[in-house]
């Protein structure tokens, strides 16, 4: 069995296309089963490791990390029509321990630290093309594993806000009808801003979008992706608007800042980035700890989502910690981008220590 260095994973250095089209074929590892029993926003699943939105670019790369231990799968965020990606480069590797998203900038790195400015802009296949390949990929995944689509409104210049809403359930209904079995609404996306990637800083609007996908998802679990919220007040506004219709919260999407080079000229032609990676672990455990705390405060009649926690999150102890901090469920991208034999490792160590 090949070692992790041997294993295929996503090239930085190539094109978003290249690596869409070059997407590896499942490999056949020991997986050790997770200690306890889980459930992912109700639905049975064998443990609670999955992978957020991002890695996955289509059903082969879900396969793949299905194959390698990961048991929630999210579909890379879809539209209602086809969107290119920005260009290279996608992956910019950062200086910079820890975030609290109070900083300005983060300079970059020659080589990957552990954190890395995302830049891809959520880009999409056309809906023909992603939704065959989600019925395709559900009927070959094993059933006990879920596959999570995640699906975004494109905002048009004439749009209103309905317009937007409208689209959002538009490509939910679509992943539901393709075999999805979650649907979650991208609110948060740092390198795209406009009104459709800062959804979860809104509260009257994404209650708006969120009501209207709640409508077509009907018995099937719905989720939220929100950015980085550190405010109690905020967290809160944004919580309550939500509730009626959310599953589940996935959080955080990435902490946005500007990055630079060593002489401190701005990349990305000055528009802030997403930054992933180790670097906002303690920001995403802080926020975890923060909705844990809100949702034991609500009356015992209001409805409860799950909490995923993303970001930063990259062993054995990252998952302890975040599922002990509230975590239903614990989802790794850059860590799963870097090794791709971290989601087996993690469960053997999980296993030996049970």
């Amino acid at each position: 069995m090949p070692n992790s260095q041997h294993l295929p994973r996503y090239l930085p250095e190539q094109t978003y296309e290249w690596n869409y089209k070059h997407a590896p074929e499942p490999v056949d590892r020991e997986v050790h089963s997770f200690p306890g029993c889980w459930t992912f926003c109700g639905l049975p699943v064998p443990s609670p490791l999955g992978i957020p939105a991002g890695p996955l670019l289509n059903g082969k790369w879900v396969l793949y990390y299905a194959s390698l231990g990961f048991d929630v799968l999210t579909y890379k965020t879809v539209r209602s029509s086809s969107r290119s990606c920005y260009p290279l480069p996608n992956l910019q590797p950062v200086q910079t321990s820890s975030l609290e998203g109070t900083e300005t900038a983060v300079k970059l790195s020659a080589e990957m630290q552990g954190s890395w400015a995302v830049s891809f802009g959520m880009p999409s296949a056309e809906p023909d093309v992603w939704r065959r390949d989600v019925e395709q990929t559900r009927k070959q995944l094993p059933a006990e594993k879920r596959l999570s689509v995640s699906v975004v409104g494109s905002l048009q210049p004439d749009w209103s806000l309905e317009d937007l809403a409208d689209d959002y359930a538009r490509c939910a209904k679509w992943a539901i009808e393709s075999g999805a079995d979650c649907v979650e609404t991208n609110f948060s996306c740092p390198n795209v801003c406009t009104r459709d990637g800062q959804l979860y800083q809104q509260p009257e609007a994404a209650a708006l979008v969120a009501s209207r996908v709640k409508a077509v998802s009907g018995t099937v679990p719905y989720l939220i992706k929100i950015g980085h919220l550190s405010q109690k007040a905020e967290a809160h506004a944004f919580l309550q608007a939500i509730l009626p219709f959310a599953a589940g919260i996935v959080m955080t999407n990435s902490v946005a800042t500007t990055v630079v080079d060593d002489q401190g000229t701005p990349l990305f032609s000055g528009e802030q980035r997403g930054i992933c990676g180790a670097a906002t672990r303690q920001a995403s455990l802080n926020q975890l700890r923060l909705f844990t705390e809100l949702i034991a405060e609500l009356p015992a009649d209001q409805p409860r989502p799950d909490l995923i926690s993303c970001g930063g999150i990259g062993s054995a102890c990252d998952v302890r910690a975040f599922l002990a901090a509230g975590a239903n469920a614990t989802h790794l991208a850059t860590a799963a981008m870097c090794d791709p034999l971290i989601a087996c490792q993690i469960r053997k160590e999980l296993a030996a220590n049970s």
